[in-house]
C-alpha cells in the first residue's frame, strides 16, 4: 500500500485537475449559449436560400450556371471537412473524421481521386497524417466565425470545380441536435441537385432582373457561403456542447477518484496508528 504522503500528493493533484475541468466546463457552458444563438439565427436564412437554390436547379433559364450542371463520369471529388481547432470535446472530431475516412475509402475503391479542404486544426492534422491530398485549409477561426474568412479556402475548391479539376464537392460536419447529441453528417454541395435535396418535381419559373446571369451568379455564391457558414456554426455549437459534457464527466470522475483516494488514505493512516499502538504495547510488555 502506498504511503500516506504519496496518497496525499495524489489527492492534491486530482483536486487541482478537477478545478481545471470545472472551470473549462463553465467556460464551455457560457460559450455554448452564444454558439447556439448564432447557429439558430443562421438557420432560417440557410434553409430559405437552400430551398431557392434547389428550385432554381429545376428551373429552365436561358443561362445555366456550371454549379447547376450535373457531370457524367465523376473522376475527382472535393471534400470539405469541418472540425474544431481545439480538443477536449469528447468524440466530436473522431466521429466526423471517421465518417469522412469511410466515404473516402469507398470513393477510392471506385477509382475516384479525392481533394480535401480541412477547416479546423484537428482535421488538418489528421488529413496530413493519413497523407490525404490537401487542396486548401483553414484554421484559427476563434469563437466567432466570419464568412469573409471562410470563403477564401472554400473558393479554392470552387475554382477547382469550375476549372474541371473536381467533378463534385461534399461537405462533412457535426450537426447540432441538442446539448447531449451531435450527429456527423455529409451532404453534397455541388453540383446542386433539387432531386437530392428533396425538392418537389416541376418547372420553377422565375423572372430575372436585370438578367439571369447576374442574378444566378450572385445567388449561387450566397448559397455556397451560407451552407459553409451554417456548417461551421453548427459544428461550433456541437463543439461547445460536447466539451461541456466531457468536462462535466471529467469533473465527476475526479470527484469519485478523490473519494476513493481519501478512503485509501484513511485506511493507511488507521493501519499506521494501529501498528504504532501495537509496538508501544509490545514494548511495554517486554519492559514489564
Amino acid at each position: 500500500m502506498a504511503g500516506s504522503k504519496e496518497i496525499r500528493t495524489k489527492i492534491k493533484s486530482v483536486e487541482n485537475t478537477r478545478k481545471i475541468t470545472r472551470a473549462m466546463e463553465m467556460v464551455a457552458a457560457a460559450k455554448m449559449r452564444k454558439a447556439q444563438e448564432r447557429m439558430r439565427a443562421a438557420r432560417p436564412y440557410a434553409e430559405k436560400i437552400r430551398a431557392v437554390a434547389a428550385h432554381l436547379s429545376r428551373a429552365n433559364p436561358e443561362y445555366k450556371h456550371p454549379f447547376l450542371v450535373k457531370r457524367e463520369g465523376i473522376k475527382n471529388i472535393g471534400l470539405i471537412i469541418v472540425t474544431s481547432d481545439k480538443g477536449l470535446c469528447g468524440g466530436l472530431n473522431t466521429n466526423v473524421l471517421r465518417l469522412a475516412v469511410s466515404r473516402m475509402k469507398a470513393w477510392e475503391g471506385e477509382g475516384k481521386g479525392i481533394m480535401v479542404c480541412p477547416i479546423g486544426n484537428k482535421g488538418m492534422g489528421f488529413m496530413s497524417r493519413i497523407g490525404a491530398r490537401v487542396k486548401s485549409s483553414l484554421n484559427g477561426l476563434g469563437d466567432t466565425p466570419h464568412i469573409d474568412k471562410l470563403i477564401g479556402a472554400v473558393k479554392v475548391m470552387l475554382d477547382a470545380y469550375t476549372a474541371g479539376e473536381i467533378d463534385a464537392i461534399h461537405i462533412s460536419y457535426n450537426q447540432f441536435i441538442n446539448t447531449m447529441k451531435q450527429e456527423p453528417c455529409m451532404e453534397q454541395l455541388l453540383p446542386l441537385s433539387g432531386e437530392q435535396m428533396g425538392t418537389a418535381e416541376g418547372n420553377w419559373d422565375y423572372i430575372y432582373e436585370p438578367d439571369a446571369k447576374q442574378v444566378i451568379d450572385a445567388l449561387l455564391v450566397r448559397y455556397i457561403e451560407s451552407l459553409v457558414y451554417q456548417s461551421v456554426v453548427e459544428n461550433m455549437a456541437s463543439e461547445q456542447s460536447s466539451r461541456m459534457v466531457a468536462m462535466k464527466a471529467a469533473s465527476d470522475n475526479a470527484k469519485s477518484v478523490i473519494a476513493d483516494l481519501k478512503l485509501v488514505y484513511n485506511k493507511a493512516r488507521q493501519a499506521a496508528i494501529t501498528r504504532e499502538i501495537s509496538e508501544i504495547c509490545s514494548g511495554a510488555a517486554a519492559v514489564g
